[in-house]
């Protein structure tokens, strides 16, 4: 999978076709972060392949659809993921202060291959999900719970400096 742009939240349902030794097979419902459809429609295919050994060729992408969130408010998202290094499949947590999850999810692959050097396709969101802020784990996520919190302006410009102190001109 190639990590373009910014990820979207799509949630594909699929099923093994009908045969006759299972007229009704089971469904399966994944949720999914992918660049576009046909890469979310992939990924499922890859996830169903590995953990209920249905292949594409012998099912059906019953529904596709994309999730929109509006996010009007940060805040803290835990992400639960696994990803393969050069030396193994490593599990890890993390945490992201961001509007929406797609865009915590997208923070996530963007650290993972500047931190870790961890390809998009290599790396495997497990669960994602919203955290109270007195539950967060990690001090750069709770640095940011003080509520007399203040960003300062450290560098003004002074417009007056800027001005001649001595002109040709006549007041």
């Amino acid at each position: 999978m190639k990590c373009r742009g910014d990820l979207r939240k799509y949630v594909v349902v699929g099923r093994e076709l009908p045969n006759p030794k299972v007229p009704v097979p089971k469904m399966y419902k994944m949720t999914l972060y992918a660049p576009d459809y046909v890469t979310a429609k992939s990924r499922f295919w890859y996830f169903t392949r590995q953990l209920n050994k249905v292949k594409k060729t012998r099912g059906e992408i019953v529904q596709c659809d994309r999730v929109f969130e509006h996010g009007n408010q940060v805040k803290n998202y835990g992400i639960w993921l696994r990803y393969n290094s050069r030396s193994g499949t490593h599990n890890m947590y993390k945490e992201y202060r961001d509007l929406t999850s797609c865009g915590a999810v997208t923070q996530c692959y963007r650290e993972m291959g500047g931190r870790h050097r961890a390809r998009a396709n290599a790396i495997h969101v497990i669960r994602i999900e919203e955290v109270a802020a007195e539950k967060t784990r990690r001090p750069p996520i709770k640095q940011f719970h003080n509520s007399k919190l203040a960003f300062p302006l450290a560098r003004r410009v002074n417009r007056k400096l800027h001005t001649p102190r001595f002109t040709t001109a006549r007041p």
